[in-house]
């Protein structure tokens, strides 16, 4: 019978037990196991600058359009008077609420 090889990623325990990715795809019985420690590639420290300039290149490459600076101002606007609003509307509230609190209660102070 030829025996049949099968790789398979895991992760050496302290204590000397293997921890594998996946279930080999082999059936029950004896195995003979050979360990290799990996070597994991750095990842490269791109500076801010460097992943910026990428970022921007494949915008480009996509076809990407960066909004205008009078767009990016209307949004703005739009979200501080919305912001104006809603802080209005709280106002409104806590003020509705002072004036209950100040009120008798109903059959009292007539």
């Amino acid at each position: 019978m030829t025996p049949t090889i099968v790789e398979v990623q895991g992760t050496l325990r302290a204590d000397g037990t293997l921890v594998l990715k996946e279930k080999p795809n082999l059936p029950p019985g004896p195995v003979r196991v050979t360990v290799q420690t990996v070597v994991e590639p750095s990842i490269p420290h791109d500076d801010a600058i460097s992943i910026l300039q990428r970022i921007h290149a494949d915008q480009k490459a996509r076809g990407y359009v960066s909004p205008s600076k009078e767009e990016i101002d209307a949004e703005i606007a739009a979200m501080r008077q919305e912001d104006d609003e809603r802080m209005q509307g709280i106002e409104r509230l806590q003020e509705e609420c002072q004036r209950s609190r100040e009120q008798p209660p109903c059959g009292e102070g007539s």
